[in-house]
């Protein structure tokens, strides 16, 4: 089995808000170890909101802000990579543009070969191109990798039919389709990622990181989230 794992930068900064918080990646990369043990390969897509969001501010050009954010996603994937190694796993970084000796360049047959080695391959640098988010990169890269499902790691439990922050009453998916997520704009992924999810059949397991074996759980499918379906 093989899967593309989404992790929000805002959830590895954990208590912090910002930056990193090393227990909580610890966590994670001891449960991507044990997915690794078990024969499961692993590709890795992170935010860069613990860093950047540049679309908040006004003063700076939209393609310069999306480098920077590229940028960010770059140094989360060189962290998190870093924290998978000192508990014993192979990594390695793969991006859509040079970075010198920081990284190597995205291919699919890069990335088979790393799968075929047992190490779990960060995709950093999102898509490369500016106008484009990370659920983009995340759902490209997993069709490039044809992975088997998307987990998404995100603060919340799941997927609502409105946001369960400002609504008490908000009723929680135990399964969708990306048909229905679109129509009702719920916004699980943005609609680039959305539509390219759905012409390629991939299905997306929605679930909250802060909980228990949380990404174990989601890759068995027996999970306290919401599978939406393609």
């Amino acid at each position: 089995m093989r899967i593309l794992l989404k992790l929000s930068g805002e959830a590895l900064a954990g208590p912090n808000k910002t930056g990193f918080h090393e227990d909580t990646v610890r966590e994670v990369a001891l449960q991507v170890k044990k997915l690794v043990e078990d024969g499961t390969q692993v590709g890795i897509v992170i935010g860069g909101g613990n860093f950047w969001r540049g679309r908040t501010s006004e003063s700076i050009d939209r393609v310069k802000a999306d480098q920077i954010g590229m940028l960010a996603t770059i140094m989360n994937c060189i962290y998190v990579s870093e924290i998978f190694r000192s508990v014993g796993m192979k990594t390695n970084i793969l991006t859509p543009f040079e970075c010198g000796s920081f990284t190597k360049l995205f291919s699919k047959d890069r990335a088979n070969k790393y799968f075929e080695k047992g190490m779990v391959v960060f995709f950093a640098g999102g898509t490369g191109h500016p106008f484009f988010s990370t659920d983009t990169g995340a759902a490209l890269r997993a069709i490039e990798i044809e992975a088997d499902s998307i987990l998404l790691a995100k603060a919340i439990d799941g997927v609502y039919d409105s946001d369960p922050v400002t609504n008490p009453d908000a009723k929680k998916y135990d399964i969708i389709s990306i048909d229905d997520v679109v129509a009702q704009n719920l916004q699980v992924v943005d609609m680039t990622a959305s539509i390219l999810v759905k012409e390629n059949h991939i299905p997306m397991r929605v679930f909250a990181l802060q909980e228990e074996n949380s990404i174990i759980k989601a890759a068995s499918g027996d999970f306290n989230g919401t599978t939406v379906t393609a």
